[in-house]
């Protein structure tokens, strides 16, 4: 097993280098969205500051939601524990 695992890696490490350096002699360097200057990456920058914030908000309504389901499936379970018409059998 540790034999695998020592081939495994070696050949990871000896094909990780031509796979990065393919990519990069067709387009000079130039990524998907085109040629960049600083007003694409500031801008870039203050939408990543605006969508993290955005994604914590929307995220903790969705668990405070899903809390107070929790919440009403709870109470909804220990009143029919409680309610005479749930005990006992026919």
């Amino acid at each position: 097993m540790a034999r695998t695992a020592i081939l495994t890696i070696a050949l990871l490490l000896v094909t990780a280098a031509p796979a990065l350096a393919s990519g990069q002699g067709h387009d000079g360097g130039e990524g998907w969205y085109g040629l960049t200057n600083d007003k694409i990456v500031t801008n870039a920058g203050f939408i990543l500051i605006g969508a993290f914030p955005l994604l914590i908000f929307l995220l903790s309504m969705l668990q405070h939601t899903l809390d107070k389901r929790k919440d009403r499936r709870k109470k909804a379970a220990k009143a029919r524990t409680q309610s005479p018409e749930w005990s006992g059998g026919w």
